[in-house]
Parts: C-alpha cells; sequence; structure tokens
C-alpha cells in the first residue's frame, strides 16, 4: 500500500475520522452541526477535509489556523467518518500537501441549477447527520 508523505496510506480507510473546519458559526448551532458545513467549493465541487480525529484538540486547532486562515476564527470541527461520506455515494481522496489534506468529491452535477442545489444539499443532509461537533 502505497503512503502519502505524512505517513498516512493514500487511500482513505472507512473507519477514518474527517474533521471538516468550521469557520462560519451558522454552520452549526445548538443541534448540532448543518449541512451548509459540508457542501463543495462551488469552483471546484470539493469539500476540503482532514484525517485528523478530535483526540488532539491543541494540534487539530493549530491546523485549522494554518490552513483555513490564521487571520479568521475557527468555531470548530465537524467530524464525520469516511463510511458516512461513502455512504452517501460520494468519495473521500487523499489530496496532500497539506499533511493529513483529503476531499469529499463526486458531488452531483446536473443541468438544471435547482436540482443540482438540491441534490447536493441532501448529500450535506445526509453527513450532517452523521456528524459530530466538537466546539473550539
Amino acid at each position: 500500500m502505497e503512503t502519502l508523505p505524512s505517513g498516512l496510506p493514500e487511500s482513505v480507510a472507512d473507519a477514518e475520522d474527517l474533521a471538516r473546519f468550521l469557520p462560519q458559526s451558522n454552520y452549526f448551532n445548538q443541534a448540532g452541526v448543518k449541512p451548509v458545513a459540508f457542501l463543495p467549493n462551488p469552483k471546484n465541487l470539493e469539500t476540503s477535509v482532514f484525517r485528523q480525529g478530535g483526540d488532539d484538540i491543541p494540534n487539530l486547532r493549530r491546523i485549522g489556523q494554518e490552513h483555513i486562515s490564521a487571520d479568521r476564527t475557527i468555531y470548530g470541527a465537524a467530524f464525520v467518518k469516511a463510511l458516512h461520506v461513502r455512504a452517501a455515494m460520494l468519495q473521500v481522496l487523499a489530496s496532500e500537501p497539506p499533511a493529513h489534506h483529503a476531499n469529499i468529491v463526486g458531488w452531483p452535477c446536473d443541468k438544471d441549477p435547482e436540482m443540482e442545489k438540491a441534490r447536493r444539499k441532501d448529500l450535506a443532509n445526509q453527513l450532517a447527520q452523521h456528524a459530530i461537533l466538537l466546539r473550539f
């Protein structure tokens, strides 16, 4: 099995935790993570995540500040297992550098913009239902 510069295997295992940093307070509420937190970047149709659990909060914060932006507030992270991403018929692809980075890909593209938006929101909702919120 091929390994990446970080030492992680190239293929993302189903049991791996994926951390989605939350740079906006409207990405979550008291009930948990909102679907908007997982929607893809409209420019490349990828959702950036880090292959990182919540067991080392100081390190997780550092990664967020380095890779989101040092001048933006990171409110926390949403954790979802790669298994749940795949259950939503999406894929997780390692994408280093930076170390431990991956992308959620396979978001629907549709000729009808309203249908495309609805389908993406449905998939993001599936991820949010399984996400665990960690506030910083």
